[in-house]
């Protein structure tokens, strides 16, 4: 759905700036898309897209968060501490 939604929006906007039917039918192009997204159910459906990106940013922020503290100790083999630059 998404690729879907991609590619339509791709496609418009490759339509909008590479059409040569004139400042007319940018207009009606440009008009018709401020009408779909003033549409309240666009502005619900974003609204819920927005909210669910927001809880996949936060999971993802939280499990970068725990192994932070994790990648040291795997890394260094259990020593937390600091090795100098050599250099």
């Amino acid at each position: 759905m998404k690729a879907r939604t991609m590619f339509i929006a791709g496609a418009a906007v490759g339509y909008v700036f590479g059409t040569k039917a004139g400042r007319e039918r940018y207009e009606q192009i440009k008009q018709l898309s401020k009408q779909v997204s003033e549409n309240p159910n666009v502005q619900e459906a974003a609204g819920k897209i927005r909210s669910k990106g927001e809880t996949f940013a936060g999971a993802a922020r939280d499990k970068a968060g725990n192994l932070k503290d994790r990648v040291p100790e795997q890394v260094t083999g259990g020593r937390k501490e600091e090795q100098p630059y050599p250099g």
